[in-house]
């Protein structure tokens, strides 16, 4: 019977992921997954509308899921609905967060004002944006690392409030109170229109109602394309540019030239009285026609389109993983209190299975991207995480002790939760820049150094493991100590190997890209120390130097020098690597760091601190002696 139990485990597992990965459908009876799934080119990319509704939501109020005045839950696409077709219902929904006490005063605002006391609605907001206008051009003219808390909320604020305010005027104007009936009857009064105005400008005798109607319907229109910022128009069938996307206001202005209203913003507008007036049969019947409209001249990107769609619902990297993760380390910590055998394949099953889930998922934002895997920050969490989940399956299959199941828990939880952190940022799978658009130096130096920092935080969590069992439980015999040495050992040259390989690969980047095969650029620093400490690493063991606390301790410091190389250096702001300032995780960055030096702490401890810990006799203690030779 013990021998079904990891097979039982991990098919509870794999069907509590599976159920979210398939998700309730809303109850609606209109076709908010075909709305969803329309295609828009936003800066640089063609993505669905599930997309800009998902991001939006994580950037303004840091989750997917949000929840109306009257306490019901809309979709993503529920609220990109009502904000770019109902402005005035959307404008009282509260999805600004925030929580800074003088952003708060600012508007003459308390937290039990928001909903959660602390996200507020537009309305709320709105008879202090000069204000909030004012306050941003003060704090853009501080230099960016220079900026104090406060600063950093309202340039924060201000850009959620203008993508907001962007997104409303979007599709429809929300000055329209029926956008379709306006454009109707501009449609019919567009040519006697234009010879009107043209007539009023020459000072020839004119209609003068029609002339003003067209002049105001130019002035909406210009306004929409100025402000909208979602390129929702597909270009002609003529135009062979397929990227050539326009904006509603900049397609309706173009009406002028045309003398015909284009028939996509026409769309767009019965999709909003269906959406007003609540015809779910009319927003479908559009939804449909639209689609397979756009299916018949784009149907590559309209197939990745659909599949971003159900990528983004299928969510594999939130918190069902996570969960998976979380409960492979669980149960490896138990397995060595009780039940080896059974939990440690239990905990194996259940990381194999969380690692191919992220497996899957990183190979559909490959295709989707059409990238290697590691082409930002938020990809480099995810790749980061794989690889040395990776590498923890090769050691729990060749050791079998559930210290690999343990150590790969902790890094796919940390990683996938650094991930989720750093999506708060907009567009995972965004454009990339001019300097790294090169597919081949993104497979070949950027995986190889994500492969090194994957190693090395391996080490150091293996480091880790060690410490906590032999400072804290008495299942750090001599075996097991011994183990966990070889395994540090190996995979900090392993990662020594990649991290080298990988930062000369990096030099013959920047010499193609800048001249120069080294520039002492921050970030080259930081891989260059990665390389350095782990050389140190290896020196100190074969020179007798460290035993095997010492190899700990120097391990767990290697996660201290790969985490500033890999955020610290982007929060310098400098250099030619700065790809983004993530200045809200330095508390998160220092407060590891904090860690991993409190960690070393206690490693340092006298033995005889240890037993007390303990309240006997450390194994560890006995395994001491063994240390200093190469096992």
């Amino acid at each position: 019977m013990k021998r079904l139990i990891p097979l039982l485990v991990l098919a509870l597992g794999a069907l509590y992921l599976a159920s979210t990965f398939f998700p309730r459908k809303p109850q609606s009876e209109f076709d908010l997954e075909g709305f969803g799934r329309l295609p828009v080119l936003v800066n640089g990319r063609v993505k669905p509308l599930d997309t800009v509704a998902r991001t939006s939501l994580l950037m303004m109020q840091g989750r997917q899921r949000f929840k109306a005045p009257n306490g019901e839950t809309l979709s993503p696409q529920e609220w990109l609905l009502d904000v770019v077709f109902r402005a005035n219902v959307a404008d009282n929904y509260q999805h600004f967060e925030i929580v800074h006490p003088e952003l708060l005063d600012l508007f003459g605002l308390r937290p039990e004002d928001g909903a959660g006391k602390k996200r507020f609605s537009f309305a709320q907001l709105h008879a202090k944006l000069p204000e909030l206008q004012r306050q941003t051009e003060l704090a853009e003219q501080t230099e960016s690392a220079a900026r104090n808390s406060f600063q950093r909320a309202v340039i924060n604020l201000f850009q959620h409030v203008m993508q907001y305010h962007r997104l409303k005027y979007s599709l429809t104007s929300p000055d329209s109170e029926n956008f379709l009936a306006d454009l109707t009857k501009f449609q019919s009064d567009l040519a006697k229109g234009v010879e009107a105005v043209r007539a009023k400008q020459a000072g020839q005798p004119h209609d003068e109602t029609i002339a003003t109607t067209v002049m105001n319907a130019a002035r909406s229109f210009d306004f929409m394309a100025q402000v909208g910022f979602l390129l929702a128009i597909p270009p002609a069938p003529d135009n062979a540019n397929l990227d050539d996307w326009k904006t509603v206001g900049g397609a309706l202005l173009a009406s002028f030239e045309t003398g015909q209203v284009e028939p996509h913003a026409l769309a767009y507008a019965g999709l909003g009285y269906a959406w007003r007036m609540q015809q779910p049969e009319q927003f479908n019947t559009i939804v449909k026609l639209y689609r397979d409209q756009l299916g018949q001249r784009f149907d590559s990107r309209m197939t990745k389109s659909d599949a971003e769609a159900r990528f983004n619902a299928a969510a594999p990297f939130g918190t069902a993983t996570i969960t998976i993760y979380v409960l492979a380390l669980l149960l490896a910590v138990f397995s060595w209190l009780k039940w080896p055998e059974v939990l440690q394949k239990s905990s194996l099953y259940l990381l194999g299975f969380a690692w191919i889930v992220t497996t899957v998922g990183i190979a559909t934002r490959m295709w989707l991207e059409g990238r290697p895997p590691v082409t930002n920050l938020y990809s480099s969490a995810l790749f980061i995480g794989w690889a040395a989940v990776l590498l923890c399956l090769a050691l729990e299959f060749f050791f079998r002790n559930a210290v690999g199941s343990a150590a790969g828990g902790v890094i796919g939880f940390c990683t996938l939760l650094i991930a989720h952190h750093l999506s708060l940022s907009g567009d995972t799978l965004e454009m990339m820049r001019a300097v790294l658009d090169s597919n081949f130096w993104l497979a070949t130096h950027v995986v190889t150094i994500t492969i090194g920092y994957s190693a090395t935080y391996l080490a150091g969590f293996l480091a880790i493991v060690y410490i906590f069992r032999g400072l804290l439980t008495r299942s750090l015999d001599k075996a097991t100590a011994d183990a966990l040495t070889r395994m540090v050992y190996g995979i900090v040259c392993f990662a020594t190997l990649f991290s080298l390989v990988g930062t000369i690969l990096g030099g013959i980047w920047a010499d193609q890209s800048w001249g120069r095969f080294w520039g002492w650029d921050p970030k080259e620093n930081g891989a260059l120390l990665i390389v350095i400490w782990n050389a140190i690493i290896l020196h100190a063991r074969w020179g007798g130097m460290i035993k095997q606390r010492g190899l700990m301790s120097l391990a767990v410091a290697g996660n201290i020098v790969t985490s500033w190389s890999w955020f610290g250096t982007n929060m310098l702001g400098v250099g030619l690597h700065s790809y983004g300032f993530m200045d809200a995780a330095f508390w998160w960055l220092t407060g590891f760091v904090g860690s991993q030096l409190l960690i070393i702490g206690l490693a340092s401890l006298p033995l005889e601190l240890w037993r007390s810990f303990r309240g006997a006799e450390t194994p560890a203690r006995r395994a001491e002696p063994a240390v200093s030779s190469a096992s």
